[in-house]
């Protein structure tokens, strides 16, 4: 009988294993999308869906995910949400699309956006988005949009960003940008008019031939 016992409480901790294991992945991602939802305000209830107690966050309102549930797209562009970003998004390494455009969306943008390597449009503008845009933002190889526009943008544009050969739009006007604009890799083909309403930024870059102000943080 201690024997038969022995057999059913194991069949039961494998069927266990079994059902928790799949979803390890999906919560990791609930918990960061989740992250963000304490971290908003939602007047118009847009985030109602996002249960942190589903299995994952394939099932909530303007998320994307893939075949394998993972979280390809953030979508809450013009969803009258305030608040800030959180550092917990960079978790969401198969992510491609994050639309937060035209909220009223605070603070700083997250370093650990640079962790999204799979990112091909970053969508932060018409915000009151503040502090500077992280160097790390030169590590998302697959980005091909980057809107920050309309924001409170200040100090430097990271010439990290120089490095990104599948960038194709970039968008920083209206803000509170400094120093010189790059002219080498994607920015050579970046119209000039995407840099406007910046009074501090100067360029683009003469390659050595004019001297800058420097005093730009």
């Amino acid at each position: 009988m201690a024997g038969r016992n022995l057999l059913v409480v194991l069949a039961i901790t494998m069927v266990s294993s079994s059902l928790i294991l799949p979803k390890a992945y999906g919560n990791s991602e609930g918990d960061a999308l989740y992250a963000l939802r304490r971290s908003l305000t939602d007047p118009d209830n847009v985030l109602q869906s996002w249960d942190p107690n589903l299995v994952n966050p394939c099932t909530w309102f303007h998320i994307t995910c893939n075949q394998d549930n993972r979280v390809t797209r953030v979508d809450l562009g013009n969803s009258n949400l305030s608040g800030r970003l959180v550092p917990e998004l960079g978790k969401l390494e198969y992510l491609q699309y994050l639309e937060l455009y035209k909220n009223n969306i605070q603070g700083a943008i997250p370093a650990e956006l640079g962790n999204l390597k799979s990112l091909i449009s970053l969508d932060l503008y018409n915000n009151n988005i503040s502090g500077t845009i992280p160097p790390s933002l030169g590590n998302l190889k697959s980005l091909v949009f980057l809107r920050l526009n309309d924001n409170q943008l200040h100090g430097p544009l990271p010439r990290t960003l120089a490095s990104i050969s599948s960038l194709k739009v970039v968008d920083v006007s209206n803000n509170n940008l400094c120093g010189t604009i790059p002219s080498s890799g994607p920015f050579e083909h970046i119209p000039l008019n995407n840099f406007e309403n910046n009074p501090r930024l100067e360029g683009p870059e003469l390659q050595g031939l004019a001297s800058y102000d420097t005093n730009c943080s």
